[in-house]
């Protein structure tokens, strides 16, 4: 129980953790992310290297730059910082897997959920997202996708939060007027349709 609380304890952290950056609560964490992001657009997509060059690059540096402080501590008479104990321990690529995982099935619950959602509306909504993101994917490249993805993901967020309930405000209106719409195309074409089908097959029962 005192394994699966902590556990708990330590998912629950790392999720707050990542609503702070989407949300720009600890700025420098999220200039970081979207800085890293945008050069990493700009070396595979503008600059067309390769991603095991952009790796290379990246690793030589990291290693130059260990060798080279630690050269620098040993001349100034320091001891290096010990890194045998760098690595990734079983408890963090467990909780990776089990984060991975809950996604996924968050993502299949959603799917059914809105398969199975009685507001056209909202099932609408998303079939339409869903096209225009293949649409767009069409005109873009993998990587410029989820650039996007990521740049919008630590935009929207914030935005949304900080214009909250204007959105909600607009959202009701439009889910209104959305309805009203839906309403009467019920009335003047759904119904009508109905209607002639039932006369069409009393017509068809009568002959028989």
């Amino acid at each position: 129980m005192a394994a699966t609380s902590q556990s708990s304890d330590s998912s629950l952290s790392k999720l707050d953790t990542v609503r702070d950056i989407l949300l720009w609560r600890k700025k420098k964490q999220s200039f970081l992310v979207l800085l890293a992001a945008t050069a990493t657009w700009i070396l595979l997509d503008v600059y067309q290297f390769n991603f095991l060059t952009v790796i290379s690059y990246v690793a030589m540096f990291i290693v130059t730059s260990l060798f080279l402080s630690g050269n620098l501590l040993r001349l100034l008479g320091k001891e290096p910082p010990d890194l045998s104990r760098v690595g990734i321990t079983e408890k963090s690529a467990l909780e990776m897997g089990n984060t991975i995982r809950a996604w996924v099935e968050e993502g299949i619950r959603w799917m059914f959920q809105v398969a199975a959602e009685r507001e056209w509306f909202i099932f609408v909504g998303t079939v339409s997202g869903l096209w225009l993101l293949s649409r767009v994917a069409r005109c873009v490249d993998l990587l410029t996708l989820l650039y996007i993805g990521v740049v919008m993901g630590m935009t929207v967020p914030a935005m949304y939060v900080k214009y909250e309930d204007k959105i909600e405000r607009s959202e009701e209106k439009l889910k209104a007027q959305l309805k009203r719409y839906y309403d009467t195309l019920d009335e003047k074409v759904v119904k009508k349709i109905q209607n002639k089908v039932t006369v069409g097959e009393k017509k068809v029962k009568k002959v028989e």
